[in-house]
């Protein structure tokens, strides 16, 4: 049954082994984790070593026992290989069940769990994976520079084919050939820019 502070930080389980939420700005870090048993999280936000929030969530994290990974994505930029890679490399080493975080739990957290599916279940997945992106229960509602992310799954699928997810991220992504094919489908403007490689 879901908690006073599941509804407000956003939490939705995509699968038995993976959860998305918002950031939990008001604190109760512990007992918002806790009752769900998550081996490990992933913040999508990066490393941010000078923000409060961030060495409050490291420091329940060890705590609790959490495996904890920073994987820094934007919403309005195309990822990095670098940064793409880390994701589906935190998938990889993380203990289920895992919880992803951004800030508002929409638009980020969308992108990852569409990745996580594809991740773990291949093409197969895709439909499901594209609905991480629904107005509801997600509350996914892309700004003019955010667009890029609800197409970023059916790319990622459809050029690695029969490849692992994981090995064409780290060996044949190319942002720039992802913003090629957004262009060729009228949506140039869909994104910011290139995500700086890390």
């Amino acid at each position: 049954m879901p908690t006073i502070l599941d509804r407000l930080y956003h939490l939705h389980w995509v699968s038995p082994d993976l959860a998305r939420s918002a950031q939990p700005y008001l604190g109760f870090y512990a007992a918002f984790l806790r009752p769900h048993g998550f081996k490990s999280m992933i913040n999508l936000r990066g490393e941010n070593t000078g923000a409060r929030w961030w060495h409050a969530e490291k420091r329940t994290a060890k705590k609790l026992g959490i495996a904890h990974f920073d994987v820094k994505l934007s919403s309005r930029n195309l990822p990095s290989r670098g940064n793409l890679t880390a994701l589906l490399d935190a998938f990889a080493a993380a203990e289920v069940p895992v919880l992803i975080k951004c800030s508002g739990g929409q638009d980020r957290t969308s992108l990852a769990a569409a990745m996580f599916l594809l991740m773990c279940e291949g093409p197969s997945a895709l439909s499901v994976a594209e609905q991480q992106f629904s107005l509801w229960p997600y509350l996914h509602r892309p700004k003019r520079y955010q667009r890029w992310l609800r197409h970023f799954p059916a790319y990622a699928a459809a050029e690695a084919g029969e490849l692992p997810l994981s090995i064409w991220a780290q060996s044949r992504y190319v942002p720039e050939d992802f913003a090629t094919w957004l262009a060729k489908r009228g949506l140039a403007r869909s994104f910011g820019a290139l995500q700086a490689a890390e």
